[in-house]
């Protein structure tokens, strides 16, 4: 077969398509192990070094960091080669990046291990280009598409934190480490070998009125604003909205063995709350196929703003596995309605690069939000601070998601030809 009719030999919405997808949900769940393995480490990794809370946090902080950037590299590079050759490359950094981190003497090597080899050049290429590439691959359903891709993430956040729990009680974090570093390097390039199909989209342009009610718009205009503009919007609402988010999900695990019931409580918290959002991911993707990217992202704002309020005045440990479970549920489809937004909202040409940067500022939000709340509890000696600012950042997301809707709603009614749904 020849190099061009193998990259159009595969069209959007086929079967090829949905088997590529599953592929693509194992692959983010060995890639994405990372940024939650972290989380699990913390205490351990206080107690050995001797460290405050806040610093401690800094290896979440600046794997996040370099997770976001890395996206925006892994997806031009993978916009240029296909996606196949940033998962491996991202493979064998992902490898070399557990395997340094386990062997590293202090706070400092191993927030680098963490930061460029982890983050930079590992992980993010099982995250970004995966969900640009998957939004490609569909056209009926690309919510629900999205969803899926997006919920390797948190199926990754369900299935590693007790595991690396069991194996830091038995075998110490630094062998726990290393041996995730030869498991998942392996694994995640044997899967890479399935993705050298380019997509439909980027192979040949599609036909007709291929990209549904969006065609509609004016996508020079997203929301009646210049493109700068909106992009600059979608990514601070991102970074606030991950702010909040991050609150739980780094600090669940110190939180509980602050309260008393011990990390092995607080990992198995952290996995049923992601557990949850893989659940929340999949409605929210059928959701988003109803009504849009932007009313999902403000029916999520909300409902992750309920949950955090819930963890003000409830702290047994029945309630936290009930509250942990909730805010799961209510904020797992966030992070995917960015991508369909701006698939919505602006041209199909530039998805890559669009998505790559607002899942970029979503991954600086949940840095920020890590060594935040660690700053807050080593300031007033309490998570109950860091939780409130945590809603102060939810509100702020709640504020840009409305003024873009209201804006929407303004340009249905100045337009004769009918809504335009958001």
């Amino acid at each position: 077969m020849t190099k061009t009719s193998e990259t159009t030999a595969h069209a959007a919405d086929s079967r090829y398509a949905m088997l590529r997808l599953g592929l693509t949900l194992l692959i983010m769940t060995v890639g994405s192990s990372g940024m939650y393995v972290v989380s699990v480490m913390l205490p351990a990794v206080q107690a050995e070094f001797g460290i405050d809370r806040a610093d401690a946090s800094l290896p979440y902080t600046w794997l996040m960091l370099g997770f976001g950037f890395g996206g925006v590299l892994m997806g031009r590079l993978a916009d240029r080669f296909g996606v196949m050759w940033p998962l491996l490359a991202g493979s064998v950094f992902l490898a070399a990046g557990y395997i340094a981190t386990g062997l590293s003497g202090g706070i400092v090597s191993f927030t680098v291990a963490q930061a460029l080899l982890v983050g930079l050049l590992g992980s993010s290429a099982a995250f970004a280009p995966l969900v640009a590439d998957t939004s490609l691959w569909f056209i009926k359903r690309r919510g629900i598409a999205v969803a899926v891709c997006a919920s390797g993430n948190y199926v990754a956040g369900a299935i590693w934190p007790p595991i690396a729990q069991h194996f830091i009680e038995t075998v110490g974090w630094r062998q726990t480490y290393i041996g995730m570093g030869i498991f998942c390097g392996i694994a995640m390039a044997l899967l890479a070998l399935f993705f050298r199909a380019r997509p439909p989209a980027v192979a040949a342009a599609p036909v007709g009125n291929a990209w549904n009610a969006t065609a509609a718009r004016d996508m020079t205009r997203p929301f009646g604003l210049s493109t700068t503009t909106a992009q600059g919007l979608l990514c601070v609402a991102a970074v606030a909205c991950c702010v909040a988010m991050a609150m739980p999900q780094v600090h669940i695990v110190a939180y509980c063995g602050d309260l008393g019931y011990g990390p092995t409580q607080g990992a198995m918290m952290l996995s049923l709350m992601l557990g949850f959002g893989v659940v929340s991911r999949l409605v929210s993707g059928a959701i988003c196929d109803r009504i849009g990217g932007l009313r999902t992202l403000l029916l999520g704002g909300v409902l992750q703003c309920i949950a955090l309020l819930l963890f003000l005045p409830f702290d047994g440990l029945v309630s936290l596995y009930v509250i942990s479970a909730l805010f799961g549920l209510f904020q797992g489809g966030l992070v995917p309605a960015y991508a369909i937004i701006v698939r919505e909202h602006f041209p199909p040409k530039e998805a890559g690069a669009r998505v790559g940067t607002v899942l970029m500022f979503s991954l600086f939000g949940m840095a920020l939000g890590g060594w935040m709340s660690g700053k807050v509890f080593d300031l007033t000696g309490s998570y109950h601070a860091a939780f409130v600012n945590g809603i102060g950042w939810n509100l702020l997301n709640l504020c840009i998601a409305s003024f873009l809707l209201f804006r929407l709603y303004r340009l249905r009614l100045r337009t004769p030809a009918g809504p335009v749904s958001a």
